[in-house]
């Protein structure tokens, strides 16, 4: 079965999602534009199709088109003729000429490099490190992950550390997006930091949402500089998210607030409660959090709150069924995964509201 991974790189410990190619830490930007296969660039090309031309009266065909001169009646047979379609532009990689999507003349084309000089200055100047990059979908998407340096304890023992992903997409799915995203160590689960809206900073059309996320949609220019300007908030944020996990482990919960707090993380309003898929998948995350997941048992999740919200992000990451390991990164991280983990996280928030 083809994987939707390229290529990926690494530092440090196998990543969660277990891929990739491991290298030294502290390598160059270049080096990871090569290590990471994303040493290449988008290119774009007008889109032209092929039609056939039926006889026509004062009509001189030219390998291009139509000229002005005209032409005997009744010289031209049918032919084959080549015509562009202005409105469009086909998007393609530099390095192997693959088609990666067909998208508007107004479309902004954010390319592999920048994604990866993005955290430049952040790894010099603010001692993030690069830890993950790759290439997803033969180059329609495209992510690197940096550590932000911020790591808090649970109850002691329970770490979690601080990320922050920046990916785009050149398929339509998806707007280039930074997130602050934590891992938790004994699991490696990852999950989205939920951060106070606010007003975005330098470019309006950016958008800084109350999931904690920046957004630059591909009809404007990205800006890393404005971009990391609306990330500044990064240490206020983390803290009232340490805060936020530190109540959740001190939330003991019941089996009937386990069961309903399952059922409304793996349905909405319109799902029935008899569907065989959401079934499997809280019976899975009910087990994980009754002892068999990875740190079930320590003191910061057992019975909590906590520990019911890290059986989801388990469930997610590592357990839920997938064509392939690199399609539940992706879902994980960009698709339906990770809508289902920030409902689990606001739900248990409600816990302790």
């Amino acid at each position: 079965m083809a994987h939707l991974i390229d290529s990926i790189a690494f530092t440090g410990t196998t990543p969660w999602h277990g891929l990739g190619n491991q290298l030294t830490p502290r390598q160059p930007i270049e080096v990871w534009a090569r290590q990471a296969g994303m040493d290449w660039t988008i290119e774009a090309s007008p889109v032209h199709y092929l039609t056939k031309l039926p006889n026509l009266d004062g009509a001189d065909i030219t390998a291009s088109g139509f000229s002005s001169s005209p032409a005997p009646i009744g010289k031209h047979p049918k032919c084959d003729i080549l015509l562009s379609f202005d409105e469009q532009q086909v998007l393609y990689r530099s390095d192997n000429q693959a088609p990666l999507s067909v998208v508007s003349q107004r479309y902004q084309v954010v390319q592999p490099r920048e994604i990866l000089e993005f955290y430049r200055d952040l790894t010099i100047k603010a001692d993030f490190e690069l830890e993950t990059a790759g290439v997803l979908k033969g180059g329609k998407k495209l992510w690197a992950l940096a550590r932000t340096g911020q790591s808090a304890s649970i109850k002691g023992k329970d770490v979690s550390n601080g990320y922050i992903l920046l990916a785009t997409a050149c398929d339509g799915t998806m707007a280039t997006t930074a997130q602050f995203t934590s891992i938790r160590v004994v699991c490696n689960n990852t999950l989205a930091i939920a951060l106070r809206q606010s007003k975005a900073l330098g470019n309006s059309s950016n958008s800084l949402n109350n999931q904690g996320m920046v957004k630059v949609p591909h009809n404007t220019k990205f800006d890393a500089q404005s971009v990391k300007q609306q990330l500044g908030i990064s240490i206020s944020s983390w803290d009232e998210y340490i805060y936020q996990l530190n109540q959740l482990s001190k939330r003991k919960v019941k089996n009937a607030e386990v069961d309903r707090y399952l059922w409304q993380v793996f349905n909405d309003k319109t799902a029935p409660i008899s569907s065989s898929f959401n079934e499997r998948a809280m019976t899975k995350c009910k087990s994980l959090f009754e002892g068999h997941g990875r740190g079930a048992m320590l003191d910061s999740a057992k019975g909590t709150a906590f520990g019911l919200l890290n059986s989801v992000t388990e469930f997610v990451d590592h357990e839920r069924k997938a064509k392939s390991t690199d399609h539940r990164l992706e879902s994980a991280w960009f698709g339906n995964g990770a809508v289902i983990k920030q409902r689990a996280l606001d739900l248990a928030g409600l816990m302790v509201a």
